[in-house]
Parts: C-alpha cells; sequence; structure tokens
C-alpha cells in the first residue's frame, strides 16, 4: 500500500522563522531520492538548497516561486509508491517526547536548529508575519481560510504532533493559531472539542462572529517575484499618501536580509551604548610594502584588507576587551545580571556588498592565520556571500567586524555595530593628502580608521589604545609584522 508523506519546510538556520521559494528542483511525478535537493530557498542569511528526507514520487509541490513560506509549513508531498491520495501519519511515542521538549525550548527562546530535515514532529513552527493578500477590491473583515486537503491533512498531523500531554488546549495547530490571531479570538476562553480538551480548527471558526464587508479603495497589489532588495514593487498611481499629499509609486517589503539588517540595527542601537573614536593614519608604508611584494610575487601578494585584518587581530590580542559579548542572564530571584564574555581566538567579520545587501561573513580563528591565509579566506568568503551560498555560521559567528567602506569613495563613518559584538572598526579611502614627515611638508597617502565601541565594556582607554595599535602598524607595518 502506498503512502504519501508530507514534508514540512524546517528551520534552516538560527530560528529562522521564514524563507522565500526561489526555485522548485524537481517537478510533480519526478522520482526523487533520500538527501536529493528539491528546493532553493531564500532566508534573511543565505540561499539554501532544502534536501528531500523521503524517496519515491512528487505528488504536491505547496508553493510558487517568489511566495514567502513559514517555518514549520508543507513544502512537498512525498509518495512512496505512486498514489497521490495523502494519508496520516502516525505519531509515535518518541515523536511526542521530542516535541514536549521542543515546545519548551520555544518558550524557553533557544534557538536550537537542524538544518536540512527541520526537527522531529513539526518542530519549528512559526507565527505568521506577513498579512494575508487579496485582489478583489471589496474584503470582508472576517476573511475565509481556504485550506486545502493536503494541506487539511498535514496540519492535523502537525495538530497532534505538538500536543502537549497533560495540559488541556495549550498546544494547537499553527493554522488555528493564525486564524484565532488574525480574527481576535481569546483562546484562553474557549474550550477545545477535541481529545484533552485540544482545541481544533472549528473551535475557533464557531467563535468567530460574521461581520458586514467593509469596501475599501481598490489598490493594484504587487505580484511577488524574486528580486534583489533594490528593486521596487510598482503600484497603482491612483494611491496616495495620507501625510504628504503625494502619489505612491512604489513599495518595498522588507524581509529577507534587509528584514534582518533592519532588525539587527535597531537592537544594536536600543541596546548597546556606543562612542566612536577616529584618527587620520599615513598608509604611504603600508602600500610601498605591498608594492614591492607585488613585484616580487605578482599572484601571491595579500589585498591591503588581509593586512589590516591582520593588525586588527593583533590589537585584539592586546586589547581583548573588543573581542567580547555582553550577555544579560535572569538569576534565581528573577532578576538580570549581567556578564562579559571572553574568546579563545577572533571570529572577524567583514563587511561584503551583494546584491541582496550588506552581508557580514566572518573569518573563524583569523587571530591564527597569516596575512596570505587571510586574503584567500576573505576572497573565498565573498565569493559565497555574492553568490548566496553562505551558511548561517559563516554568517552569524563573528566576535568583531571590520568595514572598508572606503571603496564607496567617502573617507569615514560612524558605523552601526554589528549586535551582538561591542566593536567595529571601518577604514576609510586612501587619498593624497598633505603630511608633515621629519619636519617638513609632503604628499603622504593617508586613511582614516574609525573606532565605534560598547562603552559597557570598556572605556576611552582601551578603545583609544587599540585604535592606535592599529594605526601605528599600518604606519610602521614591517616592524609589526616582524613581531606578529
Amino acid at each position: 500500500m502506498s503512502e504519501t508523506k508530507v514534508f514540512l519546510l524546517p528551520d534552516l538556520g538560527e530560528g529562522l522563522t521564514e524563507a522565500e521559494l526561489v526555485n522548485w528542483l524537481v517537478a510533480v511525478g519526478d522520482e526523487i531520492r533520500v538527501d536529493q535537493p528539491i528546493a532553493e530557498v531564500e532566508t534573511a542569511k543565505s540561499m539554501v538548497e532544502v534536501p528531500s528526507p523521503y524517496a519515491g514520487t512528487v505528488a504536491v509541490l505547496h508553493g510558487e516561486p517568489g511566495q514567502t513560506l513559514d517555518v514549520g509549513k508543507p513544502l512537498i508531498s512525498v509518495t512512496s509508491i505512486g498514489s497521490p491520495a495523502a494519508e496520516p501519519v502516525e505519531t509515535t511515542p518518541a515523536e511526542t517526547a521530542a516535541a514536549e521538549t521542543y515546545r519548551e525550548e520555544e518558550k524557553a527562546g533557544s534557538g536550537n536548529v537542524l538544518i536540512g530535515y527541520g526537527t522531529p514532529g513539526g518542530h519549528g513552527l512559526a507565527r505568521r508575519t506577513r498579512a494575508r493578500k487579496s485582489s478583489a477590491s471589496v474584503t470582508s473583515v472576517i476573511e475565509p481560510v481556504e485550506i486545502t486537503s493536503a494541506e487539511k491533512s498535514a496540519d492535523d498531523v502537525t495538530l497532534l504532533r505538538t500536543r502537549v500531554p497533560g495540559k488541556l488546549g495549550a498546544v494547537i495547530s499553527p493554522l488555528v493559531r493564525r486564524m484565532a490571531r488574525d480574527h481576535g479570538v481569546d483562546l484562553s476562553g474557549l474550550q477545545g472539542s477535541g481529545t484533552s480538551g485540544l482545541i481544533m480548527r472549528k473551535d475557533v471558526e464557531a467563535a468567530i462572529a460574521p461581520a458586514p464587508a467593509v469596501a475599501r479603495p481598490s489598490v493594484i497589489e504587487p505580484v511577488e517575484t524574486r528580486r534583489s532588495v533594490a528593486t521596487f514593487v510598482e503600484t497603482s498611481r491612483s494611491e496616495t499618501d495620507s501625510r504628504t499629499g503625494l502619489g505612491i509609486t512604489a513599495r518595498t517589503p522588507v524581509r529577507g536580509v534587509r528584514k534582518a539588517v533592519a532588525a539587527n540595527m535597531s537592537r544594536s542601537r536600543f541596546e548597546i551604548p556606543e562612542a566612536t573614536v577616529w584618527v587620520d593614519v599615513d598608509a604611504t608604508a603600508l602600500l610601498e610594502m605591498r608594492a614591492a611584494l607585488k613585484k616580487s610575487d605578482p599572484h601571491n601578494t595579500p589585498g591591503l584588507l588581509a593586512f589590516i585584518a591582520r593588525f586588527v587581530t593583533a590589537g585584539l590580542k592586546k586589547y581583548p576587551e573588543l573581542n567580547t559579548r555582553l550577555v544579560t542572564t535572569e538569576d534565581a530571584v528573577g532578576g538580570e545580571s549581567q556578564e562579559i564574555v571572553a574568546f579563545d581566538g577572533v571570529n572577524l567579520g567583514f563587511a561584503a556588498q551583494t546584491d541582496r545587501g550588506l552581508m557580514v561573513p566572518s573569518v573563524r580563528n583569523a587571530d591564527k592565520m597569516s596575512a596570505r591565509e587571510l586574503d584567500a579566506e576573505i576572497r573565498r568568503l565573498t565569493s559565497v556571500v555574492r553568490a548566496g551560498k553562505a551558511t548561517p555560521s559563516e554568517l552569524g559567528s563573528g566576535t568583531f567586524t571590520l568595514n572598508n567602506y572606503g571603496v564607496f569613495g567617502v573617507d569615514g563613518s560612524a558605523a552601526i555595530i554589528n549586535h551582538p559584538e561591542v566593536g567595529i572598526l571601518g577604514v576609510g579611502r586612501i587619498i593624497d593628502k598633505p603630511w608633515v614627515v621629519n619636519g617638513e611638508l609632503a604628499v603622504r597617502k593617508v586613511t582614516e580608521l574609525t573606532l565605534t565601541f560598547d562603552h559597557r565594556v570598556c572605556d576611552g582607554g582601551t578603545a583609544g589604545g587599540f585604535l592606535r595599535y592599529v594605526a601605528d602598524a599600518i604606519e610602521s607595518p614591517g616592524g609589526v609584522l616582524a613581531d606578529i
């Protein structure tokens, strides 16, 4: 007897709750094997291929390219022999125990992640963060939720697998939670009709009171297609902004990388009392040293950023306060306490501009690398992030960030710290400037270094000492490289 299994979109890294379906790698009717990539999806972290945990014939593809899918929702249905009819999947005691463990972790915000196959028993369930859309010009306040038989079957299986034994109505299907939230239904006041008082879909539907239809101005909704963060979505020219009185020409959904960057930067500015120090640096000696190396070995000379990265890692060893993290924990009596966590090594993040926005991959154990090794890894990671193939660990493991904004032709910037790090060093463009050398005026290659730091973990003396160390290394690279 054939069996159809529904594979739910797994948590693809660091607790991400949604992903954009970029491209299907299989089609309905295809024969697939275990671990075969079935789809490309784009998250706030990277673009990844999702492998199938099942072998068989593709029965249903749950989504279209360009659509944003919630973690824990059906992605693909696979039939083991050939029948397209979906069959219920029984829940094992092990899955029930795993579900209970996950629910407790979810309440505590554990952020546990299983990449590729999701978590047993429908783990990774998430709230819907995007508003439902309708192309109709007239819509009712109570919008009906249309559910396919396959989705209903998968949802019922998820409901059973996420139930917590001994808690009446405490755990319900994500679809039921969404319906209740969208229509203002208080689940705590509902008596579930399911086993052990479990709240079912029909219980929420019965609690939703019908309301008269409310007309609203016609707006042409944008078609959701894959695009870069710089692409605008055109809307109806007749739509007018109420505050300015100007016509609205475009609406750009904040999602993916831009959404993650916005959230992280807002959190950084909200939580971190930052301070900024800067210094002009004569980089002539560093440029001359690199030019000499390039003349003797044209194909294996590190870039300037690699040399500066080497100076930064050496400076962080000398001033380790800037290579830390401030952690807030709850003590035994319910109060909060803070501690500064130091690291045995440096994972050096660096800003890389891509078609999907600014990405910050990190060179792991950068303090143990030479300038040539740093150059090779920086080039590799830049290529990976621009191709959208960086892993969550490559994008989320930094302990300090180096930002070369000089490539944009600017001299300086008071950068925002990449939370939860405590410091970021910026390098401006290198230009000719008048400079006093040995008491005489000369034209030198000058750049500006800007350090933004978390004033909770160190004071200006430490920040200034680190910045001066890196500046001195750039001005006299030979002596510093000999010591590190």
